[in-house]
């Protein structure tokens, strides 16, 4: 799974990048730090089920932290986005041909209104960040809508002439995007477009183009700086945005910093930290951790991991699964215990399992064994979260 870091220049997008990762990015206040999109790994936490299972786990793709499972996701900063990027303005170019693979997108957006439109940084409260979510998404529905007119006339004839299915031919244009042909039919199914697909004009390829980036690359506010944000910022831009997150890039940033530098105890996600004893902090330091431990208490914490596990869990919608090959000793051919977490939309059935571990897994897929019950299943079980599961397939 991938999860595009977007937004316009100059919010914190890099800062939010490297403070989830710890990767080492170039951060700092004009626009397009960012040229080529860095790609780094964060987690997002679920319970492991070796608890429940009484067993100690010893885990290959992720981590497992005092029962807490931690799932690696990837990802992906890109340069930033001004209004007109559609049509090539800044690196607008750029910036969307790297968003084609990412499943969601996290929208960084400056809710202290303190950088304008464009990323220029200016007075806190100067600029309204409702634009920020509203242009962004503009930009990508646009998008969609160019990829989508490039040579969609003849091929809506021949479609006319061939009887292929609607849902099938923008499929195959927008293949390159990642966006599956499930998320076409709920698209077409909510908005109305003439029955004949030769006479559809380019406004209602837009307003097929703004349903289908909401299926394909839902996004989430992370509503950054707002620990400085005027009164009302906030509340503004969750009236606009299905799904926001309170948000303070910098602070999570210097957290991670200070725990390991030894100076305080933090573990991502929570709301608060500690100063470790012993420790000696002078005027500065003490000064500075008194400001974000008031922030935090303000808003339950930094919200860089809220934020991430948001688009996992609430906008995707995602389960954590733990695939075996022995659903008595919970292990791999290895012998490892639960080594792998494999996150799956809600809904995916066993046989979707089998073709993530392996395509010959899929292709060959003969039963499942939930590893929990005991019961065999078959190809069309539906999965549920934290399910431990063998797959038996013809050798």
């Amino acid at each position: 799974m991938q999860i595009g870091i977007v937004g316009k220049p100059n919010v914190g997008k890099s800062t939010f990048f490297g403070a989830a990762t710890m990767a080492p990015v170039d951060i700092a206040n004009y626009p397009f730090t960012t040229i080529e999109p860095n790609k780094g790994v964060a987690h997002v936490r679920t319970p492991c089920p070796c608890k429940i299972l009484g067993v100690t786990c010893t885990p290959h793709n992720s981590l497992c932290v005092n029962g807490t499972r931690m799932v690696p996701v990837e990802l992906l900063d890109v340069a930033g986005l001004v209004p007109d990027a559609w049509q090539g303005k800044g690196l607008g170019n750029q910036f969307l041909d790297d968003l084609r693979q990412a499943d969601a997108l996290i929208n960084v957006i400056d809710v202290s209104g303190s950088t304008d439109i464009e990323g220029v940084p200016g007075d806190v409260g100067s600029h309204d960040p409702t634009e920020d979510i509203t242009f962004l998404r503009k930009e990508i529905e646009y998008w969609m809508r160019e990829i989508l007119k490039n040579g969609f006339n003849k091929m809506a004839r021949a479609a006319r002439m061939t009887g292929q299915k609607p849902e099938q031919i923008i499929q195959d244009r927008l293949a390159g995007l990642n966006v599956t042909e499930a998320q076409i039919k709920k698209a077409l199914m909510s908005v109305e477009m003439p029955e004949d697909i030769v006479n559809w004009t380019d406004d209602d390829l837009l307003k097929l183009c703004i349903n289908i980036r909401e299926q394909s690359k839902p996004m989430i506010a992370s509503m950054n700086k707002a620990d400085i944000a005027p009164e009302g910022n906030i509340e503004k831009v969750e009236a606009i945005n299905d799904i926001c997150v309170v948000t303070m890039a910098e602070t999570e940033l210097a957290l991670k910093k200070a725990a390991a530098a030894g100076l305080i105890d933090y573990t991502p996600g929570d709301p608060t930290f500690t100063i470790k004893e012993g420790v000696t902090l002078n005027d500065g330091q003490k000064k500075a951790l008194d400001y974000m431990k008031t922030n935090m208490e303000k808003y339950g914490g930094t919200g860089v991991q809220k934020c991430i596990e948001d688009a996992a869990f609430k906008m995707l919608d995602l389960i954590t699964v733990y695939p075996v090959e022995d659903e008595n000793k919970y292990t791999d051919h290895f012998g490892r215990v639960l080594p792998d977490a494999f996150l799956l939309p809600r809904g995916s059935t066993a046989r979707d399992l089998a073709y993530r571990v392996h395509s010959d897994l899929g292709d060959k897929f003969i039963r499942a064994v939930n590893a929990k019950t005991k019961r065999t299943v078959g190809a069309d079980y539906i999965l549920e979260d934290g399910d431990v599961i063998r797959i038996v397939a013809n050798k």
